[in-house]
């Protein structure tokens, strides 16, 4: 067989999976025709959790939503994405953590801080003036028993119908997962941290 003949009956391969690829997908859109609001859960040991999540802020922002952000556990003020989401008139955001569990070594003062904090989260999680809802690192709250999970998982249940939600974090517990639309787990494969590299501005906060 030529090189000519060869080349054409790969192209025509090709063609003959696209097709059957195209009419795959096709067909599962059309089938996905719900429009309600989602639930999605990203998770896992890998760097990435909360970009993506920023990265959702981003796409809703651009499609004049309003958004709500709440951060749980950290406590840095300087980050990148605060400084530039914050400025936008229709994004709300909120620092409301003390810093890491290893920071503050002090279980009563988290617990009060996460329950200070929360308060802030049900005040976007029943008012359907938001759009989107980030609970940023939300799942430690959870698996550290900060929160009780029944009232946690009762509220993001109860949210607004059309609202979005993003819930980040390692961990998640499976009744998260369970009442998530979507979830996605983030593999740590190598991290410029244990190489001995610090954080990065502008590309770790």
């Amino acid at each position: 067989m030529t090189h000519s003949a060869t080349t054409d009956k790969r192209n025509q391969y090709h063609k003959t999976r696209m097709e059957r690829k195209k009419a795959q997908i096709d067909a599962s859109i059309a089938r996905a025709q719900d429009e309600k609001g989602v639930l999605l859960v990203i998770t896992g040991n890998g760097k990435g959790k909360s970009t993506s999540a920023f990265g959702m802020v981003a796409r809703a922002l651009g499609h004049g939503l309003n958004v709500g952000v709440c951060q749980f556990i950290k406590s840095r003020t300087d980050t990148g994405e605060e400084a530039f989401f914050s400025a936008h008139p229709n994004c709300e955001w909120h620092v409301l953590g003390d810093g890491f569990t290893w920071d503050t070594q002090n279980r009563e003062q988290d617990i009060r801080t996460s329950r200070k904090g929360w308060e802030v989260a049900m005040g976007m999680l029943t008012n359907p003036r938001y759009d989107l809802v980030v609970l940023d690192e939300l799942t430690y709250l959870l698996s550290y028993d900060y929160l009780d999970q029944d009232t946690v998982l009762d509220a993001l249940l109860a949210r607004p119908e059309n609202q979005h939600l993003v819930v980040t974090g390692r961990s998640a517990l499976a009744e998260l997962r369970d009442i998530a639309d979507t979830v996605s787990e983030i593999r740590d494969e190598k991290h410029a941290y244990t190489a001995g590299i610090k954080a990065q501005k502008g590309v770790d906060y």
